[in-house]
């Protein structure tokens, strides 16, 4: 099963197999994850996840942003300009940007995230650095340990692999298991609360549980006499646009639900709130509305947030696994320039002042800008010169 069945289809059996917690050489004294048991057998999986609109958006959102993040190559505290081609395109098969973005969804959905490295022919593994990296489906992938629970290696599709043969990536690391924690798995209580009101507001939507109006008399009516009411009433004018012919003392009341209620509209924006804090997303990006205006800077901040805190631990984690592939002394830096870009006045403004104190070239700036080291015709920093009187 690829990728792609992973993120549409059925969970695979790695996912169901896998134990919640693998047993450390103390048991006693390790920290475990929420166990599925836990939470009965209605655990929500990645894919059952998925099929809430606030998580998919959350995880596409995360994916975009990680997609505008390059890697560079850092070496006694230089940015070299040449990237290495572990870092410019490890897959063969895939291009950086996919690479990133199914490390980073893999990260957000099941907590794990695992590359099969490739080496040249005839290199040491352990000893000589790999030149290939792709990401493996994380629901196809088993974690083998000793007795003292270090990792030993890794099983792929039932293939035994060595430890140098896969890097292993985690979202939150719990001491006494070697797999890591997602959003998902971490929030199986949340998540099955939002898929649960979506369910019932389809439900009471199509099912129509609540009634379209009551019958009132205002004399005492017997079982049968409250059955044979009904039953005329919904007979002759249950649905129909015909006249309504009422008993003596009947009065008939319909009863209307509000577009609000109807769609559940809080019990929604609650669900919102509750994926966007749980995967780290902006509010700004998911809509939350809390009552709170949204200014520019208070947007700016939500941003700036989000890359420092939201988006800062699946970063950190790959920059990390990008160093461990590199020759030793070089490691692996993200540029998240792209996504801490402000508006056009905002980045001139600030160009101004760093000319002013003279701390920026304008071929600096200009390079920032994605602009030639100089414009076209060079540099114009005088005026044009006024024209020469001419005198009879």
């Amino acid at each position: 099963m690829g990728f792609r069945e992973w993120w549409t289809g059925e969970q695979h059996r790695a996912e169901a197999d896998a134990p919640d917690v693998v047993p450390p050489s103390d048991p006693s004294t390790a920290i475990t994850a929420p166990s599925r048991d836990e939470i009965g057998s209605r655990g929500v999986a990645s894919r059952e996840a998925l099929g809430l609109g606030a998580v998919f958006r959350a995880v596409d959102i995360r994916a975009t942003a990680l997609r505008q993040i390059s890697f560079d190559q850092k070496r006694g505290g230089l940015i070299l300009e040449d990237r290495p081609r572990i870092l410019d395109k490890p897959d063969p098969l895939a291009s950086r940007r996919a690479f990133i973005e199914m490390t980073g969804v893999s990260l957000d959905l099941t907590g794990n995230a695992y590359w099969r490295l490739g080496y040249a022919p005839g290199a040491i593994k352990g000893i000589d650095k790999p030149v290939t990296a792709e990401v493996l489906n994380p629901n196809d992938v088993l974690i083998d340990t000793n007795s003292a629970g270090n990792v030993t290696g890794y099983r792929h599709r039932g293939k035994q692999l060595g430890v140098y043969d896969v890097k292993h990536l985690a979202r939150l690391r719990i001491p006494g298991t070697p797999y890591g924690l997602g959003p998902i798995q971490a929030a199986q209580v949340e998540l099955r609360g939002s898929l649960d009101v979506a369910k019932y507001g389809s439900e009471f939507i199509y099912n129509g549980d609540v009634p379209s109006g009551t019958l009132k008399s205002d004399q005492r009516l017997s079982k049968e006499q409250a059955d044979d009411a009904r039953t005329q009433w919904e007979q002759s004018r249950g649905g129909k646009r015909s006249v309504a012919v009422l008993g003596a003392g009947l009065d008939y009341k319909p009863i209307f639900l509000s577009p609000k209620d109807a769609q559940f509209v809080e019990s929604q924006q609650w669900s919102v709130t509750t994926v966007a804090r749980i995967f780290g997303a902006p509010r700004s990006l998911m809509l939350v509305t809390d009552g709170d205006s949204q200014t520019y800077q208070n947007v700016e901040q939500d941003w700036l947030g989000f890359v420092r805190f939201g988006l800062a631990g699946v970063l950190t984690e790959i920059e990390d696994a990008l160093t461990d592939l590199l020759p030793r002394g070089s490691e692996a830096v993200s540029n998240t320039a792209a996504l801490l870009k402000t508006d056009t006045k905002t980045r001139y403004e600030t160009h101004n002042l760093a000319l002013a104190g003279r701390w920026r070239t304008r071929r600096e700036i200009r390079e920032i800008e994605g602009l030639s080291p100089e414009p076209v015709g060079g540099w114009d920093d005088e005026p044009a010169s006024e024209p020469e009187e001419v005198t009879a």
